[in-house]
């Protein structure tokens, strides 16, 4: 080859390197051209979506409050740890830092985040104090915090039973909790970030959605009350070696609940491992068959019809009768007795004889009127109406021992509400969990005079020869009756296996607060109302009275007091 063709091919060549070289700028000259002038906003916005995140804002659930403002159930700040798979599983020295700080184990944690390594989010543990949570995520990449509310319950298991809880996701699972939801619950809020490639957030770009927060809600309990009811009811059952138990405490005048006490309990704030038993309000899903707690509403049924009157007697000898051949038995021949002796001596005999002089479904529709069978108008889960059945379907055993607490079952707030009737001059208020403005319409279900005759039947159970001498406080004039009932079984009745129960009203001259006390098989130191239950009574009221700053209305008694208190200083 000639040198001036050699040369040729050379400069041929050069001609077309360069020549695709400069093809080459051109192109890239035009797509940088073509990206950044015509395709920007598409760009910026690819590049925003790989940076910007929109994160949830909590809020925290409403309070729920005792009646005077005190905290039963408060919202706490604490964290829970996140991580990015993506980088977490890159330092598994870190990682497991993390986890033996978190107490959490290591190689599960480890092969959870595995089978989700194609997220960006993952818990792997909820609920962490504050001051853990920072120590465990500090100098490890990939895991960051995200602030929640943990559910605190101050009192614990004291008023647990109606209270309820939370899950881990504050949503209310029992009680007040669970009934209450829509308005204690939280509305999180929305707000959108800019996190770098570490992903870490270096600006808030906006609040998409305001957090709102939940409504607070306060109760008609007296935490004051509770306590005092909580601890009575338990040492009485530890003392008697009973099985369980309720009690409820009401403002006659209101129909508010004071207290509501039940054991055995539970702490809510370690709900996880007790079981359904424990977390049962018993006052108010739990039925009983009261025994002679009802003598008072079948007298009062028969006086309201004018059948009887307060110098009415009744032949209770020789202490026992036959219905259709089913003996009805005292626990001795009383002989004669009034309407009031009847209650006194609890003749199941009289009651009885009153209960037949009724047709059925007189009886019936008083009990009825009373609110046996009926809602008590709390929204409680599980709140139970009791057991009434129909008159039609009562046979003649049925109605004679129904006048005395046989054959039908309530709860022992069921209980409390129908003794209110008798502090209300014959009026059923509605009862409330929640604090009251004003108290609510109370329908007349009973002459005022025949609440006001029974009342003061009521008083003499509690005098020196009732059989509620347990219940009597000094001072004060109290009105009440105890019952004592075999429990039902399949099969019959079990043989001593009882309820102990007592109700009553305090103070007699000026009705202000009605209590039912029920104890489920006791099984040592007595078993009967008077000894088991009323003490409890008189252990709770003689607190509630001087708290509320209720004065005395037994003059005579105080006197005797006074001079008692002056001969001792002297």
């Amino acid at each position: 080859m000639s040198d001036n063709s050699s040369t040729s091919f050379f400069a041929g060549r050069h001609y077309f390197v360069l020549a695709v070289l400069m093809l080459l700028f051109s192109s890239l000259v035009f797509r940088s051209a073509w990206l950044q002038v015509y395709n920007q906003d598409f760009l910026l916005d690819e590049g925003s979506q790989r940076q910007l995140r929109t994160i949830q804002t909590p809020a925290y659930r409403g309070t729920i409050m005792d009646r005077f403002g005190t905290p039963l159930a408060i919202s706490t700040p604490v964290d829970s740890v996140w991580v990015n798979p993506q980088q977490i599983l890159l330092d598994q020295p870190g990682l497991k830092k993390v986890t033996q700080l978190l107490g959490i184990n290591f190689k599960q944690t480890l092969n959870k985040l595995k089978q989700r390594a194609n997220r960006e989010f993952v818990f792997i543990k909820r609920r962490v104090e504050p001051e853990l949570a920072q120590k465990a995520v500090e100098g490890v990449k990939g895991v960051h915090l995200q602030r929640e509310y943990n559910r605190f319950y101050p009192a614990g298991e004291v008023v647990s039973h109606v209270l309820g809880f939370t899950d881990i996701d504050n949503i209310g699972r029992e009680g007040m909790e669970r009934v209450y939801q829509d308005w204690l619950k939280a509305k999180s809020g929305q707000r959108t970030i800019l996190r770098n490639r570490k992903g870490e957030v270096v600006e808030n770009i906006s609040q998409v959605v305001a957090a709102r927060p939940g409504k607070d809600l306060q109760t008609s309990i007296d935490m004051r009350l509770q306590y005092i009811a909580y601890r009575s009811l338990s040492k009485a059952i530890k003392h008697h070696d009973a099985k369980s138990g309720s009690a409820v405490l009401l403002d006659a005048r209101s129909g508010e609940i004071l207290a509501i006490a039940n054991w055995p309990s539970y702490n809510p704030n370690q709900h996880k491992n007790k079981s359904a038993s424990a977390r049962r309000n018993r006052a108010i899903t739990d039925v009983f068959e009261p025994g002679s707690t009802i003598k008072p509403f079948t007298l009062a049924a028969a006086l309201d019809r004018n059948l009887y009157n307060s110098k009415s007697r009744i032949n209770t000898a020789p202490g026992y009768m036959k219905i259709t051949g089913y003996p009805i038995r005292d626990f001795r021949n009383y002989g004669v007795l009034d309407l009031a002796g009847i209650l006194r001596k609890s003749s199941n005999v009289g009651a009885s004889k009153v209960a037949m002089s009724m047709k059925s479904e007189e009886l019936w529709r008083a009990f009825t009127d009373y609110g046996f069978g009926e809602p008590t108008g709390v929204s409680f889960p599980a709140s139970s109406s009791g057991y009434f059945s129909d008159f039609h379907d009562w046979q003649p055993l049925d109605h004679a021992t129904m006048a005395f607490g046989y054959g039908l079952s309530v709860s022992t707030l069921q209980l409390a509400r129908a003794y209110s009737i008798f502090a209300n001059e014959g009026k059923l208020r509605p009862v409330s969990l929640l604090k009251l403005d004003e108290p609510q319409a109370a329908p007349q279900v009973m002459k005022r005079s025949t609440a006001n005759m029974v009342l003061k039947m009521l008083e003499q159970v509690v005098g020196p020869d009732g059989t509620a001498q347990q219940a009597a406080i000094s001072g004060y004039r109290v009105a009440g009756k105890t019952g004592t009932a075999k429990k039902n079984a399949v099969g019959g009745y079990l043989e001593d296996t009882y309820t102990s129960v007592f109700a009553g009203v305090v103070p007699v001259s000026n009705p202000r607060l009605v209590m039912a006390v029920m104890i489920d098989e006791p099984k040592v130191n007595g078993y009967y109302g008077g000894v088991v239950a009323a003490p409890v009574f008189k252990e709770v009221l003689s607190h509630a009275l001087r708290l509320m700053n209720i004065s005395p209305d037994d003059l005579a008694a105080t006197r005797q007091l006074a001079k008692t208190a002056g001969r001792e200083l002297l």
